[in-house]
C-alpha cells in the first residue's frame, strides 16, 4: 500500500489537512469526502504523529504523511518500449517519451508508462495501487527523466526525498521571448477557479511553488530562448504555469501559452533534462541526463536558422534593378520601394492622400493620383524635398516590416534606394550595395536619354558611392557586362546562405555539447 509524504511550506500554512491532501491527489480522481475519511480512519499523520482531524491547519515545515486506501492493483502489464537508464532491486530510472501518460486514472485510458514499466519489473506491481513505483511525476506531453520505485523501503526513502527537495530536477523548456538572464519564481499554484483541468497562480492560499531559471540559448529573432529550469517542489503544471506567469510561454502549450505561441510546437517543448537523488538503501549519489528527443531537436533546429533580409542600395543608374531581378528569379522574395511608392502615389493610394493633406492639390495629376514629374521638379528644392521624403519613408518603413512578417524565408531582398540615407539600414540584417563607376554609370544614364543636369541632381539626393559603401556589409561590382553582375547576385546569395548555414549549425553543436556534457556548464554558473 503506498503512503504519501509531502513537506508543508509557507504557502501551505494555514490549510485544512483534507484541502491539502486533496489537492496533492486529485489528479487521481480522489475526492475530499474520500480523503476525510481517510484521515478520520487514522491514516494520515503530522511530523509522525497520527491525526484524525480533516479541518487540523496545516503548518510550515510540517512533514504529512497518508496512507490512502486503494483497492488492489488490476494493472495489467503491457509490452512496449520504455527508455531505462538504469536498473536495480530497487528502482529503475527512464526516458520518458512524450505523449505516454505516466499512470492509470479515471480520466486515462489506454497503455501508461506504469503498464510498460510492470511488463519490465513485476515486482512493481506488489507496491499496489493504480501508480505503483510512482514517486514523482510528468505531464503526458513532457519528455524526459524519471525515476521509478521498485520496492517499499525505496519507494518510502524516495518519496521523503522528494517531499524534503533533496532530489534535484532540471528541465529545458524551449519558451517565447528572451527571458532575462536567470531568475526565480515563487508564486504559489491552485487550481484554475472555473477551469478544473488548469492551474493558476493562485491570488490566495494555494501551495507553495519554486522554479530557478537560467537562460542558455536565444534564437536568432528573439522570438524564442532555450531555459534551464531547476524545480524545488513538484506542483502539476509548475514551469509551464509560472513560465507563462514570467510572460514567457512554453513553444507549443495548447493550455496555457497563446494560439500563436502554441502553433510553433507539436507539443510543450519541455524535457525532463537531469536528475540526481541519493541512492535509497546504499546511499551514494545517482546522477542522470538526457539529450532532448528528435521532437525538441527539430525545433530547436528551425529556430536556429537565421531568417536575413538584404537591403540593397547603390547609385542610380548603379544596377540595383538587374540585381534585384536576378535575385527574383533565383525564388527569393523581393521588395521594391520604388514599387510600393509608385502604388502610393496612385488615386486613392496612402501617398498621394499624405501629399493632398500636406501640399492641397498641388502635386495631384488629373487622374487623382500624384502627378510624379511635377513633384520631382518641385523637390529640386532641398526643403521641400526633405519635407516629402519626411512623409513617404514611413510608408517605405511599415511597408517593409509588413514584407518581413509574411515571409519566412532564410533569405529575403528589399531593394531601397535610399536605405542609409532614410534610416532604414537597421530594419535589414546585411546591406548590400552595387557599385559601378561614376563614368561607366553616368554614361549608361545618358544612353537612357537622361541629362548630366538631371544626373547630378539625382545624385545630389542620395549618399556618393563610396559612403554607400562603407556602410555595406557585401558590395557587388558591376563595372563589367550585366551577365557579370546577374552572376555575382546569384553568387552573394550563395554567400549568405553558406554564412546562415554555418550560424546554425555553431549554434547546434554548442547546444549538442552541452546536451552531451551537461556538467562542464554547470562550472559557469
Amino acid at each position: 500500500m503506498q503512503e504519501f509524504v509531502e513537506k508543508a511550506h509557507a504557502a501551505d500554512g494555514g490549510q485544512r489537512l483534507d484541502a491539502f491532501w486533496q489537492g496533492v491527489l486529485d489528479e487521481d480522481g480522489v475526492t475530499r469526502s474520500r480523503v476525510q475519511t481517510w484521515i478520520r480512519d487514522g491514516r494520515a499523520r503530522i511530523d509522525g504523529k497520527v491525526c484524525t482531524k480533516p479541518a487540523a491547519k496545516v503548518l510550515p515545515g510540517q512533514v504529512l504523511s497518508l496512507l490512502p486506501e486503494f483497492p488492489d492493483s488490476d494493472i495489467v502489464p503491457v509490452d512496449g518500449p520504455l527508455n531505462v537508464l538504469y536498473a536495480d532491486e530497487h528502482l529503475a530510472v527512464v526516458d520518458k517519451e512524450a505523449g505516454l501518460t505516466v499512470h492509470p486514472a479515471p480520466s486515462v485510458s489506454g497503455t501508461t508508462l506504469v503498464h510498460r514499466a510492470a511488463a519490465r519489473f513485476p515486482s512493481l506491481l506488489a507496491l499496489g495501487g493504480q501508480r505503483p513505483g510512482v514517486v514523482h511525476r510528468l505531464d503526458k506531453d513532457t519528455s524526459g527523466l524519471m525515476v521509478l520505485a521498485l520496492s517499499e523501503p525505496a519507494r518510502l526513502a524516495l518519496s521523503e526525498g522528494f517531499a524534503s527537495r533533496d532530489v534535484s530536477k532540471e528541465y529545458l523548456a524551449l519558451v517565447a521571448g528572451v527571458p532575462p538572464a536567470s531568475g526565480a519564481v515563487t508564486l504559489p499554484l491552485d487550481r484554475h477557479p472555473t477551469i478544473k483541468t488548469r492551474m493558476a497562480v493562485a491570488e490566495r492560499g494555494g501551495r507553495a511553488a519554486e522554479s530557478r531559471y537560467r537562460l542558455v540559448w536565444t534564437a536568432p529573432d528573439r522570438t524564442a530562448s532555450l531555459v534551464r529550469v531547476r524545480i524545488l517542489t513538484g506542483r502539476t503544471h509548475q514551469i509551464r504555469v509560472h513560465m507563462t506567469a514570467l510572460g514567457h510561454p512554453l513553444l507549443g502549450d495548447a493550455v496555457y501559452a497563446d494560439r500563436k505561441t502554441a502553433a510553433r510546437a507539436p507539443r510543450q517543448m519541455l524535457h525532463a533534462w537531469r536528475l540526481r537523488f541519493r541512492h535509497p538503501t546504499g546511499g551514494e549519489e545517482l546522477s542522470f541526463s538526457a539529450a532532448p528527443p528528435a521532437d525538441f531537436l527539430h525545433v530547436l533546429r528551425e529556430l536556429s536558422r537565421e531568417r536575413v533580409c538584404i537591403g540593397l542600395t547603390g547609385a542610380v543608374g548603379g544596377g540595383k534593378s538587374t540585381v534585384r531581378a536576378a535575385v527574383e528569379e533565383a525564388g527569393v522574395p523581393v521588395f521594391c520601394a520604388d514599387r510600393v511608392v509608385a502604388g502610393s502615389y496612385a488615386r486613392g493610394g496612402e501617398g498621394c492622400a499624405i501629399l493632398e493633406h500636406h501640399f492641397g492639390q498641388r502635386f495631384t495629376a488629373a487622374d487623382g493620383g500624384v502627378d510624379k514629374d511635377h513633384l520631382r521638379k518641385a523637390m529640386q528644392d532641398p526643403s521641400l524635398r526633405r519635407e516629402v521624403e519626411r512623409l513617404v519613408h514611413p510608408l517605405v518603413r511599415h511597408a517593409l516590416a509588413d514584407f518581413r512578417a509574411r515571409h519566412a524565408e532564410d533569405v529575403t531582398l528589399a531593394e531601397i534606394p535610399l536605405l542609409c540615407e532614410a534610416g532604414l539600414a537597421g530594419e535589414t540584417n546585411l546591406v548590400a550595395a552595387v557599385f559601378c563607376p561614376d563614368g561607366v554609370r553616368h554614361e549608361r544614364l545618358r544612353g537612357r536619354g537622361w541629362s548630366d543636369e538631371r544626373i547630378a541632381e539625382i545624385d545630389s539626393w542620395q549618399w556618393p558611392q563610396a559612403r554607400k559603401v562603407r556602410a555595406a556589409h557585401l558590395v557587388i561590382d558591376n563595372s563589367g557586362s550585366l551577365d557579370e553582375l546577374r552572376t555575382r547576385a546569384r553568387s552573394m546569395l550563395t554567400v549568405v546562405r553558406d554564412m546562415l548555414r554555418a550560424r546554425s549549425q555553431r549554434d547546434m553543436e554548442k547546444l549538442r555539447d552541452l546536451f552531451e556534457h551537461p556538467d562542464t556548464f554547470d562550472e559557469t554558473d
